[in-house]
């Protein structure tokens, strides 16, 4: 089963970059979703994109990072990235990496996968 590890939070100003990064260890599957979540203070849970892993390859976004957000594979297949550009106060969040269960399909109802593998988290905070 996989082990994740996020990596790449700090505290930057609106309008600039961040690139998170989120290590797996101890994949045996073929493919899966893997999802990045955040949790912004005072707030619920919510998902940012998902990417269809080693399968399809298909992403998925929320409406509120679409065409700011990335999420991709890394060269050796053992990292997953996520590109936030234009950051927002309101991105300011507590960013989680998770894998749904073995073989799961990736769809535009990621979001409702059953997610069994979770990363410590990375913080992100962005200032006005």
């Amino acid at each position: 089963q996989p082990r994740l590890t996020e990596s790449g939070g700090d505290s930057v100003q609106s309008g600039e970059s961040l690139r998170l990064s989120c290590r797996i260890n101890g994949y045996t599957g073929s493919s899966r979703c893997i999802a990045w979540f955040r949790q912004p203070p005072g707030k619920e849970r919510e998902g940012v994109a998902a990417l269809g892993y080693r399968g399809t390859g298909a992403t998925y976004y929320a409406d509120a990072v679409k065409d700011r957000f990335a999420i991709s594979p890394g060269d050796a297949m053992n990292t997953v990235y996520l590109q936030m550009n234009s950051l927002e106060p309101e991105d300011t969040a507590m960013y989680y990496c998770a894998a749904a269960y073995s073989s799961s399909r990736c769809t535009s109802d990621w979001e409702t996968l059953q997610y069994l593998y979770w990363g410590q988290g990375t913080q992100v905070t962005v200032a006005s």
